[in-house]
């Protein structure tokens, strides 16, 4: 079986979505990049989380077509490929519907860096991409145009929910998570008035310090 590992890996962060309540049913995915084959690991298609395997991973190239795997992988896969091939320093891919971030989405409307752990981890907004179908490319690039000139790992597709990107599938899963938090932090203050916004000098050195010193 090929990069079992990997496969290991991707099983129990698949868990991690549930668990923070990123996703709904057999919404949501995750996949994961090997760097030495180029090969992508990818969560099959309309599985329940709990019967989720490392044997039941599916592995695809990097043009999303299938290696190694008995099930079909997510009708994401084409998007998560486009991500990788345009975005080479991304090993990790994460897709959720997570609610509060997706309730931005719905709106068209980024996430506002109004607390200092927003700065830390994305260094500025979270920012929303425009409208694509699911099924090939085209969600893919949404996120590579939207991400392009952001310092944040996840964006926003509207309409839609969230991707998150990472230079491994746990960094990008640490991005979901992080991403709905705030989602749901900044509703919250959205509910009781108008949240205070926070200078970009101060996001800046916010996110130098968690990204270059925070941390082991």
């Amino acid at each position: 079986m090929l990069l079992e590992a990997l496969r290991a890996e991707l099983c129990a962060l698949h868990a991690e979505l549930p668990a923070n309540h990123l996703v709904a049913w057999t919404s949501g995915n995750i996949s994961a990049r090997d760097p030495e084959s180029g090969l992508v690991v990818i969560k099959p298609s309309g599985i329940k989380f709990r019967d989720l395997t490392p044997e039941n991973m599916v592995v695809v190239d990097v043009d999303g077509k299938l290696v190694e795997g008995d099930l079909k992988p997510s009708s994401d896969t084409a998007s998560h490929c486009y991500i990788y091939r345009h975005m080479p320093q991304v090993n990790g891919v994460v897709h959720t519907h997570s609610r509060h971030a997706t309730a931005f989405a719905a709106l068209g409307r980024p996430i506002p860096c109004v607390t200092t752990a927003m700065g830390d981890e994305f260094g500025g907004p979270i920012p929303c991409g425009g409208f694509a179908l699911i099924g090939g490319e085209e969600i893919g690039k949404v996120v590579v145009e939207t991400l392009r000139d952001s310092h944040s790992p996840s964006c926003l597709l509207q309409n839609h929910g969230v991707f998150a990107v990472g230079p491994n599938a746990d960094k990008a899963v640490q991005a979901a998570v992080m991403t709905e938090d705030n989602a749901a932090i900044v509703w919250i203050a959205l509910q009781m008035g108008e949240p205070l916004p926070i200078a970009q000098s101060d996001i800046d050195k916010l996110h130098h310090r968690y990204q270059n010193v925070y941390g082991q």
